[in-house]
């Protein structure tokens, strides 16, 4: 579907008349980041799940400005609009999670609940968002180096070394991920990385006393970076509750589906 500068690549199952999810994949991922969590949820929900513009079959008929996280999510709730979806659940993972924070606070009246895994405001000193943007750039490089596949993957076995995601190299169904992962064009990637990584998107944490949607922040037992992070996301943020899952990393939904979709569903189904 064209909306603007974007033409989005995404599958609306509607079920009955039951609640939307609108699934928002992390870095890397794709439309399909969230399938095994969906195939126990999908009795229960109806779902939105999409390419994030950088990723999978989506384009970005804009310049670079439409890779930004002010840009995306004004496309994501415009293709909301266009599919008649007024309010709806919202889950994102990681860079879909910081996505998903942005939504819930600045387009409040479109969610109902929201469930953030592995997730962050952004960082709120300068410094610190410099030093990320440099850091980011310098990984965005090596993604738009990346010319053929076997660089491609050479690159995502050193992405998931990063101690944010645990034991994820033990998992069964690592390979089947790294190949998914590898159907993404890393030049696309590397424009999502240079406007809307962590250093470049806006700092939400002086926002986070604004909100007023019941909110579930997931993070895994061997993710300590974020789970520091949630702790305080968590001390600020009003209705909003933390959760540790065991046995996982920064990758919830991949590592742990079962709790990831038992916390899921409990939230949503509690009365606001």
């Amino acid at each position: 579907m064209t909306l603007k500068k974007y033409n989005f690549n995404y599958c609306l199952n509607r079920n009955d008349n039951k609640p939307i999810i609108i699934f928002l994949h992390g870095f890397i991922g794709n439309i399909h980041e969230f399938d095994e969590a969906i195939k126990l949820l999908s009795e229960d929900f109806s779902y939105l799940t999409l390419d994030l513009p950088g990723h999978g079959k989506t384009e970005v008929l804009g310049d670079y400005e439409y890779y930004k996280m002010e840009s995306v999510a004004q496309g994501i709730i415009n293709l909301l609009d266009k599919l008649k979806i007024d309010k709806c659940h919202l889950i994102g993972y990681s860079m879909g999670g910081r996505l998903a924070l942005y939504l819930t606070l600045y387009f409040p009246e479109h969610f109902i609940k929201v469930a953030l895994e592995s997730a962050s405001p952004g960082l709120a000193i300068e410094v610190e968002r410099l030093e990320r943007v440099r850091r980011d750039a310098q990984i965005a490089r090596k993604l738009s180096r990346s010319i053929i596949q076997t660089d491609f993957a050479a690159f995502l076995s050193n992405w998931y070394n990063q101690p944010i995601f645990g034991y994820i190299k033990n998992h069964p169904e690592y390979d089947r991920m790294v190949e998914s992962r590898l159907q993404n064009n890393p030049q696309e990637l590397d424009k999502s990385l240079r406007f809307m990584g962590t250093g470049c998107q806006p700092s939400l944490w002086e926002k986070l006393e604004c909100n007023t949607i019941p909110m579930l922040l997931l993070v895994g037992e061997y993710d300590q970076k974020f789970i520091s992070i949630n702790t305080e996301m968590a001390k600020i943020c009003e209705f909003t509750q933390i959760k540790i899952i065991s046995n996982a990393g920064h990758n919830i939904h991949f590592e742990n589906t079962l709790a990831f979709v038992e916390n899921i569903k409990k939230f949503l189904s509690v009365a606001s």
